[in-house]
């Protein structure tokens, strides 16, 4: 007797005194016989030697993998091309696979100030780290417009800036909190309290990411919390200094606070790394240096004449550093390129993307 079973179907034996069967799997291009001597005998198993079939693994894209893996599950991702396992906490790919290393820095858009002795505006949030890159995969850059500043009100909350892709943890940098015309708001630095007709406080940061701001106290508003250091309060006014990095080759700052309003005439000064002053009068604030992240200054007053405007907030940055060898000249959003060393820059003024 031979019979062969197919993997689909199944198979009742009749009691024959000898014969064999044959079993094919249907992912595997080989055979495995049993052999029976007798109805009452043991039953060897006995795989054939020559394997020449292959294993299908199951396939998923990123965003299609399992939603709630055991540890050990391993498939085929395509958004990737490569081999990875679920190892308990996260995805883990089963060869170091075409990857290299980047070098990036994301600033986010900056607060606006307030108006009326309104708080100073706060820095944008400021990340800097490596990141492992996939080749192959689009990376998208998204950077953040600074918040407008307040005409007797609160400016408006910096936009936020990312560096985003696949294999990668998102790294998002929070948008400057605006300069108060009350309270400051939070952001990646905290805007400044403000200081018509009272004390308030200026509002937090992101850890991480920033500082927070000064508070106000009558007549002098507190400035915007910028990437190094929180924003003055009153009895100074001035925003937080920003921090410097030298991804690009040289040391540029980014991400300083704005200065705080008042109504004493004087002006105050925003922080290094783009920060704008703040006015004591009816002019309109300085607005933070564009693509620095930096906070907007806070307006000022004057008694029986009016009050002053903050300025706008300054819009974000996200530079990344690429080894030149592996750099592949693909991008969108029109980066400026530069070259520093062994390492390949683009600095995005606007967002877009890298094609690894």
């Amino acid at each position: 007797m031979s019979t062969t079973i197919d993997g689909s179907s199944g198979l009742i034996l009749n009691g024959s005194t000898s014969g064999t069967v044959t079993i094919s799997a249907p992912a595997i291009a080989g055979t495995t016989t049993i052999t029976m001597p007798a109805t009452t005998g043991t039953i060897a198993l006995t795989a054939n030697p020559t394997f020449t079939g292959y294993i299908n693994l199951p396939t998923w894209t990123t965003a299609g993998r399992p939603g709630s893996p055991t540890s050990g599950t391993m498939g085929y991702n395509t958004t990737i091309n490569i081999i990875e396992y679920w190892n308990g906490t996260a995805w883990t790919y089963s060869s170091t696979g075409p990857t290299y290393t980047a070098t990036y820095l994301v600033v986010a858009g900056a607060g606006g100030g307030g108006g009326a002795q309104g708080g100073g505006g706060g820095a944008g949030g400021y990340l800097t780290g490596t990141a492992l890159i996939l080749k192959g995969i689009v990376y998208t850059v998204t950077v953040g417009a600074g918040g407008s500043g307040g005409s007797n009100a609160p400016g408006v909350v910096g936009n936020d800036s990312s560096f985003l892709g696949t294999g990668i943890s998102a790294v998002t940098a929070s948008g400057g909190g605006y300069g108060g015309s009350l309270t400051g708001g939070n952001g990646g630095s905290g805007g400044g309290g403000a200081a018509q007709g009272g004390s308030y406080a200026g509002g937090s940061g992101t850890s991480g990411q920033g500082n927070s701001g000064g508070s106000g106290s009558n007549p002098n508003a507190g400035g915007g919390g910028g990437a190094s250091q929180a924003g003055n309060t009153a009895s100074q006014r001035t925003g937080g200094n920003g921090t410097a990095s030298s991804i690009t080759g040289s040391s540029v700052t980014y991400a300083g606070g704005g200065g705080g309003g008042s109504n004493n005439g004087s002006t105050s000064s925003g922080g290094t790394g783009g920060g704008g002053g703040g006015t004591g009068n009816t002019s309109t604030a300085t607005a933070g240096t564009t693509n620095t992240g930096g906070g907007g200054g806070g307006g000022g007053s004057t008694a029986g004449v009016g009050n002053g405007a903050g300025g706008a907030g300054g819009s974000g940055i996200v530079i990344i550093s690429i080894p030149t060898a592996n750099y592949t000249g693909t991008t969108t959003g029109s980066p400026t390129v530069t070259t520093s060393g062994s390492n390949t820059i683009l600095s995005f003024t606007a967002s877009g993307s890298y094609t690894a």
